[in-house]
């Protein structure tokens, strides 16, 4: 999960990190869910899904408390 502040980041984050997981990992994403005007955008690579929020959406849904027990794959501050 993460933040992005506007619809262009938005859209930027989903490409790179689809780009960016196909170029170093060798895996490609599998599709993705939501647009960026709607605040928030979803890549799936099957056993791991990005989600990437506009902060107000990030806030409402709140997503890290209902998957509070997970296993953190890669935490970027």
């Amino acid at each position: 999960m993460c933040n992005a502040e506007n619809e262009r980041q938005l859209r930027a984050l989903a490409t790179g990190i689809a780009e960016n997981a196909k170029k170093e990992a060798g895996v490609n994403a599998r599709g993705y869910e939501g647009e960026p005007a709607s605040g928030w955008v979803l890549v799936d690579f099957g056993d791991v899904v990005v989600h990437i929020f506009a902060p107000e959406q990030r806030e409402y849904y709140r997503l890290e408390e209902l998957w509070h027990d997970a296993h953190t794959v890669l935490r970027v501050d």
